[in-house]
């Protein structure tokens, strides 16, 4: 364009679309996965497999990484003619589409690029998925295929219904979308005032933006997260400038001189606190001012342009923007690309959409003209109940002189009587302006919305019992800090190789000072949540009782089984899917009652472990465990007990064999190097079953224990104390149990003297399977990775 123009870049021959081109057959080895999702990574030099690649083995990307790729690509189709680039992205938006939930219409933040199953499900507007939405609309814009505009409105539809609670926008779980995710925001939804400004839905992106500028003005900068209540959750702010793209679209769209002065106020803090000798320095904390030695590209590419365009005037301009739209990384590319080599079939037939009120497809490409006819009066009566919303979000909590002084009203609830069992404790923390949020990993956590409570008395009332809970919960922490224990099945076909990671209770006998353990047939108690007296106590006695987390305090459970005359007990999380690989140790805490009357040992595991146990009484029925402080050898474990034969062969009675015959010398080594390959083995935890990973770049702020004051976590019904990852501590086994000998023989023989052939079939019998077992995990690590 610029070159037809006659002034400028009269050297250019297609220089810059020639290396896109190289550059895009160079991306495209990444989508060679069976969904059409691109690996996350891709070697520019060998492609995704090759040995010296380092990529390939990666299992999951996030929903904006496939998603936000129709733009680039298909222009590059269209530019070049070459249609295998927006096919390909296509593709993977296609697949994104069908894999949407479809009860609410919402995607979860990553996704399995090979089985297409969700790995984490929870669904916002911010990072994760941010910009697959936004090019649902602009792949509208620019392409002109109505397939994506009936797709944004569908998803912009369940975004409305659930995840916008104006002036917020909270995450949601998809399959559960009533129930928020998380109690935090972050900056990266800044971005989406901007985008309901290109569907034309003015009045909720004035109130997002107002709210987020109400947060830079506290301040200075908007923090890389924050809380509900405008409290800073992730102190770091790299110089991100979607708040800038929202502020330069609502001005277009509404002429409102107010976002100039947006606009000014973003130029002089850069100025002011990010401003360096060789450039602009990203904030290591928007609280202390302190500065990181980086400076991103998007900050030139997008922060520097958005800025110029909001304050640029018509003449200022080379070319008319209006004949362009903006890529996620606001880049240019042109409006008539639309019609340019449509290689591609339009209307995508194998989906259906939802059917939506038509109000929802009105305004899609605003004409501010019909908008707002020079009435800039509009957005100001909508910013105007926003003006002080974050601070009057902070209520001012009666001091501790105060309350000694009596001159402070008595709270109604203290955090040590609270009990989340209690429904006139409940009552009262609604009136508080507390609510109840269920966490993924089962727990519960506490939050305090000021603005919700019934009065700003109650506010201060629910401030005060957000304070003494989290100093209850840090106290709980400093008082025992317990590592996690190993329930270990040694029955057969088990016999001790499967060990499950176990949490411990606070209460009934201390594993560590036991280290024998305790062994015993487990049982299925009923009922099963073990909150009321046991009414099959001839079924648990002398045994370890299986039971349900929830419904009760951990002590009742314990307090009711050992009446049944239980010798121990397990509970089983009833959250579908937990499992230790991808949550934080459970710590099992008392009621706040004396538990020395209970003296039985208690453990916890998640449901994935749990489960094992359970899958195993369906199929053996006679399932036997050892609850220990960590896990024992099978030396130990079968001492003195009846076990067999090959067992007795390879642990007790190798130095009678070498004594008998020289040559099993071979014999001994081959069995020495397989017991270590089965162990190192048995060490290999399992992913979890969703294809989820643990990134220590990004923690999740939901597995750690909360100490801000606006949120804390504690029990629902049981009693929860944050642990910790103890070091060493049993890794959950990989093995199925199926490493037993083909035929196995339980009888003994009178006979004390066995004949030498006996001996020698059943060693040979478990090295088989011992090579096997390595084999499988061999496999599995395969397949894993």
């Amino acid at each position: 364009m610029l070159k037809e123009k006659g002034e400028y870049m009269q050297w250019y021959n297609g220089e810059l679309l020639h290396m896109a081109k190289e550059l895009g057959y160079k991306l495209l080895p990444a989508f060679n996965t069976t969904s059409g999702l691109p690996y996350p990574r891709v070697n520019l030099k060998f492609g995704v497999r090759h040995p010296e690649a380092r990529t390939g083995t990666e299992t999951d990307t996030c929903t904006a990484c496939a998603g936000t790729l129709i733009l680039e690509f298909a222009a590059l189709s269209r530019f070049t003619g070459t249609a295998v680039f927006e096919e390909y992205a296509r593709k993977a938006l296609d697949f994104i589409w069908e894999k949407r939930q479809r009860s609410s219409n919402l995607v979860g933040v990553t996704i399995n690029i090979h089985t297409g199953d969700w790995v984490r499900k929870d669904s916002g507007v911010g990072a994760g998925i941010d910009s697959y939405y936004e090019y649902l609309l602009k792949a509208y814009v620019l392409l002109g295929d109505d397939s994506f505009l009936e797709r944004f409105n569908t998803h912009y539809d369940a975004i409305m219904r659930y995840i916008s609670q104006p002036p917020l926008l909270l995450d949601v779980h998809i399959h559960k979308p009533m129930l928020n995710a998380r109690t935090w925001m972050d900056s990266l939804l800044a971005f989406f005032p901007g985008l309901q400004v290109l569907k034309g839905d003015i009045r909720p992106a004035i109130e997002t933006h107002e709210m987020l500028y109400q947060v830079i003005k506290k301040h200075n900068f908007l923090p890389e997260a924050f809380t509900t209540d405008f409290r800073v959750h992730w102190a770091q702010h790299p110089l991100r400038p979607e708040f800038a793209e929202s502020t330069y679209f609502l001005y277009k769209a509404t002429g409102d001189p107010y976002y100039l002065e947006v606009g000014k106020t973003l130029i002089e803090n850069l100025n002011k606190y990010a401003r360096v000798p060789c450039g602009f320095a990203a904030m290591k904390d928007v609280r202390t001012g302190s500065h990181e030695d980086r400076m991103d590209s998007f900050f030139l590419a997008e922060m520097f342009k958005y800025l110029y365009l909001l304050f640029a005037d018509k003449e200022d301009m080379v070319f008319d923007i209006e004949d362009y739209i903006f890529t996620t990384e606001a880049h240019l590319l042109p409006l008539w690309l639309s019609t340019a080599n449509q290689t591609i079939s339009k209307k995508n037939t194998t989906t259906e959409y939802t059917e939506l009120d038509d109000s929802n497809f009105d305004w899609t490409c605003p004409n501010t003209q019909i908008l707002f006819p020079n009435d800039p009066m509009f957005a100001q009566s909508i910013r105007e109940p926003l003006k002080n919303v974050v601070d009057k979000s902070c209520p001012r909590g009666i001091s501790r002189a105060e309350e000694s002084l009596g001159s402070g009203p008595k709270p109604p609830l203290r955090a040590r009587d609270f009990m989340a069992s209690n429904p006139e404790h409940l009552e009262i923390l609604k009136k508080m302006g507390v609510s109840l949020i269920h966490l993924k990993d089962g727990r519960v956590q506490l939050v305090q919305h000021a603005v919700q409570a019934a009065s700003s008395l109650d506010a201060e009332d629910g401030l005060r019992f957000m304070q003494e809970m989290i100093e209850l919960s840090s106290q709980q922490q400093k008082e025992q800090q317990l590592p996690p224990r190993a329930v270990q099945i040694v029955s057969h076909p088990f016999f001790g190789r499967v060990v499950l990671t176990a949490g411990p209770a606070q209460f009934g006998m201390d594993l560590s000072k036991h280290k024998a353990g305790t062994r015993g047939f487990v049982a299925t108690i009923k009922p099963y949540n073990g909150c009321s007296e046991i009414t099959n106590p001839e079924a648990v006695k002398e045994k370890i009782a299986l039971m349900q987390r929830g419904q009760c305090m951990f002590a009742e459970k314990a307090r009711n089984i050992q009446k049944a005359g239980a010798i121990g007990g397990i509970v089983i999380d009833d959250n579908e899917g937990s499992s230790s690989d991808t949550a934080p140790l459970f710590q099992m805490a008392g009621d706040g009652k004396n538990t020395d009357d209970i003296t039985i040992p208690m453990l916890f595991l998640f449901n994935k472990e749990g489960s094992i146990i359970l899958d195993a009484i369906r199929e053996y029925e006679a399932v036997e465990v050892l609850l220990s402080d960590k896990a024992k050898d099978r030396a130990t474990i079968f001492k003195g007990k009846m076990i067999p034969n090959y067992i007795i062969d390879s642990n007790l009675e190798m130095e009678n064999m070498d004594q008998k015959l020289p040559e099993n010398d071979s014999h001994q080594e081959n069995s020495e190097e397989a017991t270590a390959a089965s162990q190192d083995a048995g060490a290999v935890s399992e992913e979890p079953e969703e294809g989820g990973r643990s990134d220590a770049s990004h923690p999740d702020p939901l597995s750690a224990a909360h100490t801000d004051s606006e949120s804390v976590p504690i029990s629902n019904q049981d009693s929860y104390v944050p642990g910790t990852d103890g070091a060493g501590a049993p890794e959950p086994a990989c093995t199925q149990g199926d490493g037993q000998p083909q035929e196995q023989k339980t009888e003994t023989e009178s006979n004390s003297k066995v004949n030498w052939d006996n001996k020698v079939q059943p060693m040979e019998s478990i090295l088989a399977d011992w090579n096997e077992d390595i084999e499988a995990f061999e496999m599995m690590e395969k397949d894993e990775l």
